[in-house]
């Protein structure tokens, strides 16, 4: 894929409707406290495509021409051994049904709150839509689709909140309580914040981008792109969230809903223009909601079926056709739980996904990437024991719930993400060095260049 294409879809798979709807509700309900958020996840994207990308792309191809993360950790150590892959596909499937939840949940809001669709059938609408063309064109159409939809989520927070601010009418406009520009609010809003960022080192549907860039020079280029675009949706989001305010006032139904970019759209703006802008909310869920539909059917079908059930004798159409079934299921799981009413808002959806993931891959692949020592059962180790971390924490510690032994506050995330890394270089120092060959592998990957360059 070239600069352009892979940087946008990165950003816009990325750039659920979260960004739309959770993220500006909570700097709209509780300040610029939670602008943290988009603090860490703008240097986590940034590190991600300056250190990581350019390592990844060169190991992926020196390791077997990897397409999927399992099996890139796999061939990273030359390992014959599926546990890895299996494990990486469970955590895929479990995470990513999650996370597309959150994107059925967020167009059901949309058209239930826009044109008063029951909330459940747009959600069936969506993931039918959805579904539909993730079989009709795979990676490469998820790729084109996110390219174009980068452009509207960008264009829609761009136009939106700037419009607001210029028809604030300073003497009727809504007063902001005390301390809601307060930017340190406490330890565990900064730490929580900052530890988004994290997840960016082992997010599969966005760093698999890294690895289909068709050369060293292109990455470079699409590196600028993808941290500009991101960092100009970030400040954004943020803004929606404190024009919002002021110009929406305080809406516990806003809130509660997470609407607040819609309902600002729908007051400013005439119904044509309004319903091009708010196809913005549609274009983050489906963007995103393909990518891991695509990412989780390819980890099952390419990492698990392929070669643990079929022994590596299925072909390209009963491959072709298991993926399909894997994107039927992991989108039914992804319904059942948008649709569930204790299923908790978009925000809490994703942060719960988002979580699993930084804290399973983020360290066994960065150790992968820097560190010749590391070893197979490193890594297994690493994967999980920051799952296992992440959710724990998330049950005992930061639930939200009364029921919680002790709601410290911190966003699972980062506890997950250094238990993982302790854990990896732990068992990779008990282990013994990795043999020859592997250590080859990771100086051939050092060393490559492209042809073209």
């Amino acid at each position: 894929m070239g600069a352009w294409v892979t940087a946008l879809s990165a950003g816009a798979s990325d750039m659920s409707a979260w960004v739309l709807m959770g993220l500006p509700t909570a700097v709209y309900a509780l300040g610029m406290g939670q602008v943290w958020i988009s603090i860490g996840l703008a240097l986590g994207y940034a590190l991600s495509w300056i250190f990581e990308a350019p390592r990844l792309r060169k190991f992926s191809i020196v390791a077997n021409d990897s397409i999927t993360i399992p099996q890139f950790l796999s061939n990273r150590f030359l390992s014959k051994n599926k546990a890895l892959q299996i494990i990486c596909a469970v955590v895929f499937l479990f995470a990513y049904t999650i996370y597309a939840a959150s994107s059925v949940k967020a167009c059901g809001t949309l058209f239930n709150t826009v044109i008063g669709m029951d909330e459940k059938i747009a959600m069936y609408l969506a993931a039918l839509i959805i579904v539909g063309y993730t079989f009709l064109g795979g990676f490469s159409a998820v790729c084109w689709t996110d390219f174009f939809q980068g452009l509207l989520i960008l264009g829609s927070m761009f136009i939106a909140p700037i419009f607001a601010a210029f028809m604030l009418d300073k003497s009727a406009a809504a007063a902001l309580p005390d301390g809601y520009f307060k930017l340190f609010t406490s330890w565990q809003d900064i730490i929580s914040g900052l530890a988004w960022g994290l997840g960016y080192f082992g997010m599969p549907h966005i760093i698999i981008r890294f690895m289909s860039l068709k050369s060293q020079k292109e990455l470079k280029k699409s590196a600028k792109i993808g941290i500009t675009w991101t960092v100009l949706i970030l400040f954004f989001a943020a803004f929606i969230g404190v024009i919002g305010r002021r110009f929406l006032g305080m809406d516990e139904t806003v809130s509660g809903s997470s609407t607040v970019f819609i309902e600002m759209v729908r007051k400013i703006f005439p119904g044509v223009i309004s319903g091009i802008l708010l196809s913005a909310v549609l274009a983050a869920s489906m963007s995103t909601a393909d990518s891991q539909l695509l990412a989780a059917s390819s980890a099952f079908a390419s990492d698990v079926y392929k070669p643990v059930f079929r022994k590596n004798k299925s072909g390209d159409k009963e491959m072709l056709w298991v993926g399909r079934l894997v994107v039927l299921a992991v989108a039914g799981a992804a319904l059942a739980i948008a649709a569930s009413p204790n299923s908790g808002s978009i925000m809490d959806l994703v942060s719960n996904a988002w979580g699993i993931f930084g804290a399973a891959f983020g360290p066994a692949i960065l150790l992968s990437l820097f560190w010749k020592r590391f070893h197979f059962a490193g890594a297994v180790a690493g994967i999980v024991v920051g799952a296992a971390v992440d959710i724990a924490w998330l049950y005992l510690f930061n639930s939200g719930d009364k029921s919680v032994i002790f709601n410290i506050g911190v966003y699972e995330l980062a506890p997950g993400f250094a238990a993982g890394l302790i854990a990896a270089v732990i068992v990779t120092l008990i282990c013994r060095k990795p043999s020859a060959e592997v250590e080859a592998l990771y100086d051939r990957a050092m060393a490559y260049v492209d042809d073209a360059e």
